[in-house]
């Protein structure tokens, strides 16, 4: 692919690269302080921009820092099939980004351009972005990327990083770009789920975390209210953006979101994220206490859900189909047993990172993922839809086909998980029952900082260590000291720290066990700072 050099170093110049600056595009793309960010944006222009014209197809850019303090920003590079980028393109993003001189840009640059061949049709990138202030001009610095390689653009403005996925996805089958079709989509999938029951019903209070999510559920409030589900909306644009609410604070604080610790008891409670592709459920106890339902609860009722739908289904279905649930590590030990031994399906672990878990779930006809986080969908085998379409209609059929339309195939998607999870607590399970699923263990997580995080290498879906030597010895020794012990010890994917896990019989245990494998990587790994009794961030 030819590419005029000298008027992408003319370009570039405006965009320079902040000294000693080197991003890598991690499990959330890049993310770092905004002021950072516009070389970088600008260089993921030009990446983008080639690979859409490579393959004739729309790419995306999200222009987001998802569950992030508002001063900071990042980009999620979006494939033509609406999926996250490829590894190998991961790569290439990272060695534009680090590029120190203009000299080391145009040249890599022009090395990835010589591998690619131009499509007939010229492609282009749509990009998004979140509310946060300096998005508008990250996304101008993106556009100006794509120019500068002779691509295309379609700045779709202030979105939520599912619908930009979605937008990526139906422009390349339908070559459109109205926003109505996502909201439609989701509306007409909600109903049939809810077919007979409409009636209203106790209101769905949500966080919005004050991010874009706000501005997407006020759009479908009245319509939703029309289909029997009133929607009580916090933290919707009125305060700072993840700052005391959304569903990452929630999650990792275990505690009421701001402006909802009054709520009364048994309410059923949903927070969203930044930019509304994490969600989690919580209420309040009868004696004030917090509960949380995070991801984990939330994949064992979709799985509970998608169980009982297959078993209504014409007679053999359920038996020649294949349903397994994606977890990590992080997954609660109860929530694993529940699934194998009580529901009897399969689970399969993999390395943390909703990239690994989209990519494991797709090779089950019924794929259920969902990160403790609650990031997470269900994914139904493209040859799946095809039979159930095939079939007699029942309304079985019609309402898996109605998840699979709801459930973002693409990415994780707060709006949806939040509609699913209403949908099936009307179909008769109770939120009382949600919770009774199962009982999680006690568990805590921790993190701290060491010389050199990669000097951890992992093994067993990132549960057990490889190395420095001694390490897994160590922390071994320290789980068969306590009942139901688990815990592991993985280089952070997004920060400069490691994380450690423990669960045990007691959350007293749990504490414990976690402290003192943190103490062992500290000893081990050359910790930084105050040994982790004293200091160690609790996540």
């Amino acid at each position: 692919m030819q590419l005029d050099l000298a008027a992408v170093r003319v370009a570039a110049a405006a965009f320079p690269k902040p000294e000693a600056f080197k991003p890598s595009y991690g499990t959330a793309g890049f993310r770092a302080e905004a002021s950072l960010l516009p070389s970088t944006v600008f260089r993921c222009g030009m990446l983008i921009g080639l690979k859409a014209r490579s393959c004739g197809q729309a790419c995306g850019v999200m222009v987001t820092a998802s569950h992030n303090p508002e001063q900071d920003n990042g980009l999620k590079l979006v494939e033509a099939s609406g999926e996250m980028l490829e590894p190998a393109w991961e790569a290439h993003a990272t060695q534009l980004a680090q590029a120190d001189t203009e000299e080391q840009l145009l040249q890599v640059l022009a090395a990835l351009a010589a591998t690619l061949q131009p499509a007939d049709t010229p492609g282009r990138v749509i990009i998004g972005r979140d509310t946060r202030s300096s998005g508008a001009d990250l996304a101008a610095a993106c556009s100006a990327g794509v120019a500068a390689v002779g691509g295309k653009v379609s700045d779709i403005g202030v979105v939520t990083t599912p619908e930009l996925h979605f937008t990526v996805q139906t422009f390349n089958q339908y070559q459109a770009l109205e926003e109505q079709a996502y909201f439609t989509n989701l509306l007409e999938s909600f109903r049939t789920l809810t077919a007979g029951s409409h009636a209203p019903q106790p209101p769905l209070h949500v966080d919005c975390a004050n991010g874009v999510g706000a501005l997407k559920l006020q759009q479908l409030v009245p319509q939703l209210q029309q289909l029997g589900l009133q929607l009580q909306l916090y933290n919707a644009g009125q305060g700072r953006l993840n700052h005391g609410c959304g569903a990452d604070y929630v999650q990792k604080e275990q505690c009421f979101p701001a402006g909802m610790g009054d709520l009364p008891a048994g309410a059923c409670s949903a927070s969203i994220d930044g930019d509304a592709d994490r969600v989690v459920f919580f209420t309040k106890g009868q004696d004030g206490s917090f509960v949380l339902l995070d991801g984990d609860k939330i994949a064992a009722l979709a799985a509970v859900y998608l169980r009982r739908l297959l078993s209504h289904a014409p007679p053999g279905t359920a038996d020649s189909i294949s349903t397994g649930v994606v977890q990590t590590a992080y997954a609660n030990g109860a929530s694993t047993r529940f699934i194998t031994e009580q529901l009897g399906l399969q689970v399969r672990c993999t390395n943390t990172g909703v990239k690994y878990l989209h990519h494991e779930a797709k090779a089950f006809d019924v794929g259920i993922y969902f990160e403790s986080n609650g990031h997470g969908t269900v994914l139904l085998k493209p040859s799946l839809l095809q039979r159930l379409q095939d079939m007699d209609e029942n309304m079985s059929v019609m309402q898996l086909l109605a998840v699979s339309r709801l459930m973002n195939q693409a990415v994780g998607d707060a709006i949806s998980g939040l509609l699913l999870c209403d949908a099936v607590l009307r179909s008769g399970t109770s939120l009382a029952e949600w919770q009774a699923l199962y009982t999680d263990l006690p568990s805590r997580q921790l993190k701290l900082v060491v010389a050199d995080r990669t000097v951890i290498t992992t093994t067993d879906a990132e549960r057990r260590c490889v190395t420095p030597a001694g390490l897994q010895d160590a922390i071994d020794a320290a789980v068969a000291k306590y009942d139901l012990g688990r815990a592991f010890a993985r280089p952070s994917g997004t920060e400069d720290a490691v994380r450690v896990y423990a669960e045990a019989g007691s959350q007293e245990a749990a504490d414990a066990l976690a402290r003192e494998v943190a103490g062992i990587v500290f000893d081990c790994c050359g910790g930084v700072g105050s040994r982790p009794e004293h200091s160690c961030g609790v996540l």
